[in-house]
């Protein structure tokens, strides 16, 4: 079984930075895709980010220039660096993993991210 630990959300004025971390523990090694979503009150859950384990990154235009995902594979781990925090960015985010052919799929369980004055 595999578990995701999720940490760093909280509450952060506009304009400020939070750092996600999302730690991938149990029988799973060179995990292929790892990436964050995220669910506003009443809209669906969305992508923001996804890495590769060869590196690529894709992001939500939403999020271009303000955001950036990275990995450490000897930690299992995923990040999200998240600047010039707006309020739109407020949600629940989620770290998510993969395979190439989705022979696995698990989820975090959330944490949350509030952006307000």
């Amino acid at each position: 079984q595999v578990q995701l630990v999720e940490s760093g959300g909280g509450l952060v004025q506009p304009g400020g930075s939070l750092r996600l971390s999302c730690a991938a523990s149990g029988s799973i090694f060179s995990i292929a895709f790892m990436g964050w979503y995220r669910q506003a009150p009443g809209k669906q859950r969305e992508l923001v980010a996804v890495i590769t384990a060869s590196g690529s990154r894709n992001y939500a235009d939403s999020v271009k220039d303000r955001f950036t995902i990275s990995r450490d594979d000897a930690k299992n781990t995923v990040y999200l660096q998240m600047n010039i925090l707006k309020p739109e960015d407020t949600a629940v985010y989620y770290c998510h993993v993969r395979g190439w052919v989705g022979e696995y799929d698990y989820w975090g369980q959330g944490t949350q991210v509030t952006v307000s004055s």
